[in-house]
């Protein structure tokens, strides 16, 4: 879910986020979103990547704020807000939640590792000519962004990071398109 907004993205409006909250009450009565339906959302199912599973768990746990492996109405209109309508510090910060597994307030070289590897494999399933070592993204993103040298990234390096330099953004974001997905979820709609 992308930090930026391309001049060319739609624009996602009121009545638009209003119908989706409708579809998450017909879709989800109990008013809980579980992992599977999650996943089946973002059209993730058994012919998809490892990698692209993997990406849609993180975001998953990432919206579970409560941590009860559901995601209720109001965790859900909180994410809803965030990748519609959010702003840039607030989706790094959200990035960075979902960068960081251990949920200790740092990124070490595993968490970076992990998630570069997701975006990078689902980035290159998309356009081939995509090229890079996860490793050397990995050495040159800490380069970049770890600015005493601990080898973790903390929040305020991950921020001044990604928005001081281009390459660390696009490396770092995580980018589904929402809008565009929003948009085309609403025209299939029956």
């Amino acid at each position: 879910m992308g930090q930026t907004q391309s001049s060319t993205e739609k624009e996602v409006t009121l009545q638009n986020i209003q119908e989706l909250y409708r579809k998450f009450a017909s879709e989800c009565p109990s008013g809980n979103l579980h992992l599977h339906e999650f996943k089946k959302i973002f059209g993730i199912n058994s012919s998809s990547t490892e990698e692209e599973a993997a990406y849609m768990e993180n975001l998953f746990r990432s919206f579970d704020t409560n941590k009860d492996g559901q995601i209720d109405f109001m965790e859900y209109v909180a994410a809803v807000h965030l990748v519609l309508r959010g702003k840039l510090e607030d989706k790094l910060k959200w990035s960075f939640k979902v960068y960081d597994r251990d949920g200790n307030g740092c990124l070490d070289r595993q968490e970076v590792r992990h998630i570069v590897k997701i975006i990078h494999k689902i980035k290159t399933q998309h356009d081939p000519s995509i090229t890079g070592n996860i490793e050397d993204i990995c050495d040159r993103i800490f380069e970049l962004v770890d600015k005493n040298n601990d080898s973790q990234i903390s929040l305020e390096e991950f921020i001044e990071g990604a928005e001081k330099d281009p390459w660390v953004m696009d490396q770092l974001k995580l980018d589904l398109g929402p809008c565009e997905w929003f948009i085309e979820q609403q025209e299939r709609k029956p």
